[in-house]
This record gives C-alpha cells, sequence and structure tokens, in this order.
C-alpha cells in the first residue's frame, strides 16, 4: 500500500468520525433543546452529576476543562449561563483563590435526571445502538 492510499484512507476516515460526530451533536440538540439545553450543556450537567453524585458535592472547573471539548473561556461562558438558570453554582476554592469549584443545584439534579433519557435515546439513534 502507497503513502498516498494511506493518506487516503486516514482522511477518509477522519471525516466519517466528523460526520458522525456532527451528526451526533445534531440529534442531542434537538432532542434537549425543548428543555432549554444543548449537547455541550448536558455533557457538563452529566460530568458534574457523575463526578459528585450526591447533592452538594463540588468538581472543580479545571477538572471539567479536562473532560469536555471546550476551551477554558467557552466553558466559563458555559458555567456562566448553566448558574444564570440556576442549574450550577459557583464558589471560589478558599485554599487556592484560583480555583473555581462548580456543583450541581437541586433544580440542575432534576433537569439531568429528566433528559438523561432523552440524550441517551439520542446517542442510540445517532450511532445505531
Amino acid at each position: 500500500m502507497t503513502a498516498d492510499t494511506v493518506g487516503v484512507r486516514l482522511e477518509e476516515r477522519w471525516r466519517e468520525i466528523l460526520a458522525v460526530h456532527a451528526r451526533t451533536l445534531g440529534e442531542i440538540d434537538r432532542a434537549l433543546h425543548p428543555h432549554g439545553l444543548g449537547a455541550s450543556d448536558f455533557e457538563v450537567l452529566d460530568l458534574l452529576a457523575t463526578a459528585s453524585p450526591r447533592e452538594g458535592e463540588q468538581c472543580r472547573v479545571q477538572n471539567l476543562g479536562g473532560r469536555i471539548h471546550l476551551s477554558q473561556s467557552a466553558l466559563s461562558r458555559l458555567i456562566a449561563r448553566l448558574e444564570k438558570d440556576g442549574l450550577v453554582a459557583r464558589s471560589i476554592c478558599a485554599e487556592d483563590r484560583r480555583g473555581v469549584y462548580v456543583m450541581l443545584t437541586a433544580k440542575g439534579r432534576d433537569l439531568h435526571a429528566e433528559v438523561l433519557p432523552l440524550q441517551r435515546a439520542a446517542l442510540a439513534r445517532a450511532l445505531g445502538e
């Protein structure tokens, strides 16, 4: 197999991955839109629900940044919007004033539980499971 053939196959595979990603995000966005959420909003709520399974537990924003595919500034704006909507609460880390904690509010936890089946069904539709 020539280097050109390998390159073409890699590029085709990459485009397939991008198409699946776009189709999946679109499916999730459509499913969650009636609830005022998009795919990235849900991803933050889901990561917080997983990282802090008990009510009142906090997670450092920096830890979320490593798991969600948004820039630090985009993540900060998203968290600010979720906070404005009453879904999360932010606080400053007492030990490191540069650190910021975020946690799900009761409203955020309830909304996450409500839309989780919708997100999973959208994943199944998009990924053919």
